[in-house]
């Protein structure tokens, strides 16, 4: 039997999986979509240096400025150290920037006044109202690579995963958890799994996990919007100088440059929608940071849900802490077997599962200290790979994809030296025919969507518009799927796809998208509302 059972495939859900099998204790993960397919990957790929929270929030910010650099340490290839900025525009308090420099030294974070002309060459489209700028370590990080590597790293450990489950109730012996009852999303059949501890890492839905065994849990469901904008606007991290507020940070990451974000309150954590006010909203308060944003094409938006410890159901939810809780459910209402884990952010994920993890070994009687702070998850990809890989797609994109796949490098090599496999599916993100294969290869019956998160398939400036079609027909003769799967697959792919475009656009742009996705459909009689297993 197994000895503990992680509910929630995100970041947390994979750190925790990491921390147990390295202290040896048996375990699983069950998600009920594809990995990161929630809030890990519905962010704005921000790795904080805690400047965000360093004048309301001392204990995040500290948790961030320490973790920020552990995780540089051990995941070097799901991190570009691109750096950061705070800058205060010229309608913006000089005092709470004074009050900001003073709380970021108190946390530990390393702050550096730059000179505002020599930083506008530097980045030429900042605004004019600049008028302090001040250099800290921010970073962004691939939420999908850094998943995809602690959990290659639990399974070389001997731990399980389980995607596509849907947790549909708990198994209760004497009072206490005793597993999960899940519902495979494949089969529709019912599975159960039992374990002599349940860590409920389910984000915003851990309050419908503790409710199944009669608990209340207090978790805020906040909903915050993003843009996607066509290419790189800034070289390093952008936040605004000023009190936590909408619209305040861009963030470059691959191809895009992300604006974000908003802070609603929802009843709902599946609620991913895309108010056009908050759309507006922020294209507004971006351009007083950077006036292009105001006109620079925007390639589509996109809502993740951020679970908050805490109460409010409504009003300003950015005055809730973004530091994260640990729940005995034993200690806290007399419930063994179960403990949950509430709040938090990316960047700390790591500290989150250790605290947790301590918890649940200390009832499993494991001993084990904790090692994920001083152990990388991956060791480096191998010289011999790189240079294979090198001589096949040169030195760029052979770290690009060894980066992607710093667990699977071997097998995508030896797809791409097949025939045609060098041939480039998606020219916005470089991701070759062998890249793909390989790693379809890796997975039961994949989606479109399956393989975006792993290579960034369609995430650039077509959406998918042109590499969806390339990459099902790739699918094809490389028999991975039949030739009958291919409308399905393409329909679910471009109506997720669809959904962040017509959310980022407005007036002619959309008139257009919208005639060229019609089009689209008809042409190969797809319908978005087709079944089949997969989060696109």
């Amino acid at each position: 039997m197994l000895q503990a059972i992680v509910i929630g495939g995100g970041a947390t859900g994979a750190g925790i999986l990491r921390d147990l099998a390295l202290r040896g204790i048996k375990a699983a993960l069950v998600e009920q979509g594809d990995l990161v397919h929630g809030t890990s990957s519905r962010y704005h790929g921000l790795l904080h240096s805690g400047g965000r929270y360093a004048v309301k929030d001392a204990e995040s910010a500290r948790e961030c400025a320490e973790e920020n650099q552990i995780v540089r340490r051990i995941a070097p290839f799901a991190v570009e150290p691109c750096g950061g900025l705070f800058v205060r525009l010229e309608q913006d308090d000089p005092a709470y920037a004074a009050q900001w420099v003073t709380a970021c030294r108190e946390a530990g974070i390393a702050v550096e006044e730059l000179d505002v002309d020599r930083l506008r060459r530097e980045e030429p489209l900042l605004a004019e109202s600049v008028r302090e700028a001040y250099a800290v370590p921010d970073a962004s990080v691939d939420g999908w690579r850094l998943v995809q590597g602690n959990v290659a790293a639990a399974e070389a450990y001997g731990a399980r995963v389980y995607t596509y489950r849907r947790v549909e109730g708990l198994l209760m012996s004497g009072g206490n958890v005793a597993g999960v009852r899940l519902r495979n999303l494949a089969t529709g059949e019912e599975e159960r799994l039992e374990a002599e501890m349940v860590i409920n890492a389910a984000g915003a839905w851990a309050g419908q996990i503790a409710a199944m065994a009669g608990i209340q849990l207090d978790v805020v469901a906040d909903r915050g919007v993003l843009l996607v904008y066509h290419g790189r606007l800034t070289s390093r991290v952008v936040n605004r100088l000023r009190k936590p507020g909408n619209g305040d940070i861009f963030v470059p990451t691959g191809s895009v440059t992300l604006l974000g974000t908003t802070a609603t309150p929802v009843p709902d954590p599946d609620d991913i929608r895309v108010p056009a006010g908050e759309v507006e909203e922020l294209k507004r308060l971006g351009a007083e940071m950077l006036p292009l944003a105001a006109s620079a094409r925007v390639l589509r938006a996109f809502a993740g849900v951020r679970p908050l410890y805490g109460s409010r159901s409504g009003g300003n939810t950015r005055e809730l802490s973004r530091t994260f809780v640990v729940v005995d459910h034993k200690a806290e209402h007399g419930v063994g077997g179960l403990v949950s884990i509430v709040g938090g952010k990316l960047t700390t994920y790591r500290l989150m599962a250790e605290r947790v993890v301590d918890v649940a070994a200390s009832h499993l009687g494991v001993t084990a200290p904790c090692r994920t702070a001083t152990e990388p998850i991956l060791p480096p990809p191998d010289r011999g790979a790189m240079a294979r890989i090198t001589s096949l797609v040169g030195t760029e994109r052979a770290r690009a994809v060894a980066d992607r796949h710093p667990a699977s490098l071997p097998d995508i090599i030896r797809a791409m030296e097949e025939p045609g496999g060098r041939q480039i599916v998606c020219e916005c993100e470089q991701v070759t025919a062998g890249e793909l294969v390989g790693t379809a290869r890796s997975l039961d019956n994949p989606s479109l969507g399956d393989l975006r998160r792993r290579t960034r398939l369609g995430m650039g400036t077509c959406q998918g518009g042109f590499c969806g079609y390339r990459a099902a027909l790739a699918l094809v003769r490389a028999d991975l799927i039949p030739a009958s799967r291919v409308p399905e697959l393409l329909a679910r792919f471009q109506a997720e796809r669809w959904r962040g475009v017509r959310g980022g656009l407005g007036g002619l742009e959309l008139r257009a998208a919208e005639l060229n996705y019609a089009l689209a459909r008809s042409q190969l009689a797809m319908e978005p509302e087709a079944g089949g297993v997969g989060h696109d």
